[in-house]
């Protein structure tokens, strides 16, 4: 018979098992040191080597897109000076974006830590504090107790004052590349057992639009749709991407110099509700690995190797196509409808434009 102590401790172990199976992908797989931290090596040089050397800051912002490791960063910052939980506050300042917030803020901070050398502040887009709220955080900044550190992050760095930017050390994270992106999922997807097809990654890591926690979320999505085997129509069906066929019939179209064949695909492609804005990503990618291909077919062999046989086959078949509009002005034409597709009314007008600009 099993005691009272014992059947607890078995709940709490099948609890803890639960918890881990259905926790989210990026926090089961947030880097726990800098050494774990990817796509950031400016990032981890310099944190590692003032942590190591016993030269810490008094206050840091650090910058760059979402889900590009600025919260994680500040936690391993946290956990390499060995505050505990007690002593580490996180606080939202899209919630908490008043003068009366960083008022109260500014009396806790002369408390001494619970239980550990530092207390540290994390404040996450603290670009959203008022312009009072901002006035009172820079005379706490301006002389912190000696027992106090601030990290402050945002994705809009152009919004925090000058005179907040100046009072800190400034890091700026950089968005991974597709292909850092890409060998994350592949990663990801073996440790959870998971086989991807080709191409599944990739369009993955295109998808999440530089974020390492979009690129685990899509994962986690189209995983619990599909099962142990995902192929890029599985990605694309459940994420709602474009199918490649519709991507290659507009390249194809192109290449043709058929306008009114591009126009009638894009038409098809609003009418199946697939949006504009990933359809036009989806072409200019593919696109520029055909241009990759055919004028310097060196530079593109690894990232053509990771992509399914249908569209390694399409690319090299349309690398190999004599067209007078396969080339650098109709990427650039493309590469402006991108550009012109955040402010656009009309979803499809970019591309729209783009299509008549390089066939007209």
């Amino acid at each position: 018979m099993l005691s009272v102590c014992q059947k607890l401790q078995m709940q709490r172990i099948c609890y803890n098992q639960h918890q881990m199976e259905h926790q989210a992908l990026y926090r089961k797989y947030r880097p726990e040191a800098f050494a774990d931290l990817i796509g950031q090596e400016h990032i981890v040089a310099a944190l590692g080597g003032a942590l190591s050397g016993g030269k810490l800051a008094h206050a840091y912002l650090f910058s760059g897109g979402r889900g590009t490791g600025k919260t994680t960063s500040a936690r391993i910052i946290a956990r390499a000076l060995g505050t505990s939980p007690s002593d580490i506050y996180e606080i939202d300042a899209a919630s908490n974006r008043g003068i009366d917030n960083i008022r109260e803020l500014r009396e806790n901070v002369g408390t001494l830590p619970f239980d550990s050398k530092y207390k540290i502040y994390i404040i996450d887009e603290v670009h959203m504090l008022t312009k009072e709220a901002f006035n009172a955080l820079l005379k706490t900044l301006e002389e912190p107790p000696a027992h106090v550190i601030f990290i402050l992050a945002t994705t809009e760095l152009e919004k925090v004052p000058e005179t907040i930017i100046s009072r800190c050390q400034t890091f700026l994270f950089k968005k991974p590349s597709q292909t850092i992106l890409r060998e994350l999922v592949e990663k990801t997807a073996k440790k959870e057992k998971v086989k991807l097809g080709g191409g599944a990654a990739d369009m993955i890591a295109l998808l999440a639009n530089g974020g390492f926690r979009d690129a685990l979320g899509i994962l986690q999505k189209v995983i619990s749709a599909s099962g142990e085997t995902i192929s890029v129509d599985d990605v694309a069906r459940i994420t709602g991407a474009p199918p490649v066929t519709v991507v290659h019939d507009i390249i194809e179209a192109i290449a043709r110099g058929a306008l009114s064949d591009a126009l009638a695909t894009l038409e098809r492609a609003r009418a199946a509700n697939i949006s504009a804005k990933t359809l036009l990503e989806l072409v200019l990618h593919t696109f520029r690995r055909i241009l990759l291909v055919k004028v310097a077919p060196v530079l593109s062999k690894g990232e053509i190797n990771a992509l399914s046989d249908e569209e390694k086959t399409f690319i090299m078949r349309l690398s190999e196509m004599q067209s007078a509009h396969v080339d650098s002005k109709s990427l650039l034409a493309l590469l402006d409808a991108m550009s012109e597709q955040r402010n656009a009314f009309i979803e499809e007008l970019p591309l729209e434009l783009a299509l008549i600009k390089i066939l007209g």
